[in-house]
């Protein structure tokens, strides 16, 4: 929580750090992109399939669009890249800012009077913030377009009619905001699991010690209490946002 106050209040160093943000955003957005798109993929087929099996059983498999398109939007999307993200940018940020600290090189930037956490931490948390809903957004997409693909060939439906479903399903808006309530609500999700996926990740990495094997503790570390977060903060903000 420290690091995460200590982050916010420096948002007055964003315009010098530009750069920086930019680099973190190819290095956690576009060279996961892939891997998202193959998992979101997959997932939105699986739940298609399920979904639909059982759905088939009762003459309502037509409903197959905007269930995958719900599920999708409002959980499995943001849900699945925050995975991906904690599996790899924050196990990449804990290693990375570890290493850096049992070298010793953040005693070096106070030495410098650098503040290392408007120096390395704001550019990693805010690029995660910001590319967490772009990926999930990508996630949405593909996932439906997944359990399109089940409901043409699995379950014999009409792919406009699937799309004419999905677009029903998201076109719900909310009471506040006048957006798709269940995109939105996913979208929201997202960027709090970038927050917390980065602070995590640099926290773990600058409280490294003991060399090597202490690196690879805190990055340990990192990715485990990255998904418990996530787990437990998709549950509030479900509860907080749906009601």
């Amino acid at each position: 929580m420290g690091l995460a106050g200590s982050t916010i209040r420096l948002v007055v160093d964003i315009p010098r750090r530009w750069r920086s943000i930019l680099d973190q955003m190819f290095l956690t957005g576009i060279k996961g992109f892939h891997v998202v798109l193959l998992v979101s993929f997959f997932v939105g087929m699986i739940v298609s399939l399920q979904v639909g099996l059982e759905l088939a059983r009762f003459g309502q498999q037509e409903a197959i669009g905007l269930l995958v398109a719900v599920t999708m939007a409002r959980e499995m999307g943001p849900f699945i890249t925050a995975i991906i993200l904690a599996a790899s940018s924050a196990s990449a940020m804990a290693a990375e800012l570890g290493t850096m600290k049992v070298q010793e090189e953040l005693t070096a930037l106070e030495v410098l009077s650098v503040n290392s956490i408007s120096y390395l931490v704001l550019p990693r948390v805010l690029a995660l913030t910001l590319i967490a809903p772009m990926l999930t957004a990508v996630a949405d997409f593909v996932g439906i377009m997944g359990g399109g693909v089940i409901a043409v060939t699995q379950l014999h439906l009409d792919f406009d009619g699937y799309l004419l479903k999905v677009i029903e399903a998201l076109k719900i808006t909310g009471d506040l905001i006048p957006l798709p309530r269940d995109l939105f609500v996913g979208l929201i999700k997202s960027v709090f699991f970038g927050f917390t996926i980065a602070v995590v990740g640099c926290s773990s990495g600058m409280q490294a010690s003991e060399g090597a094997r202490g690196v690879g503790r805190t990055t340990r570390a990192a990715v485990r209490n990255s998904i418990i977060l996530i787990i437990v903060l998709n549950f509030f903000l479900s509860r907080f946002l749906l009601e």
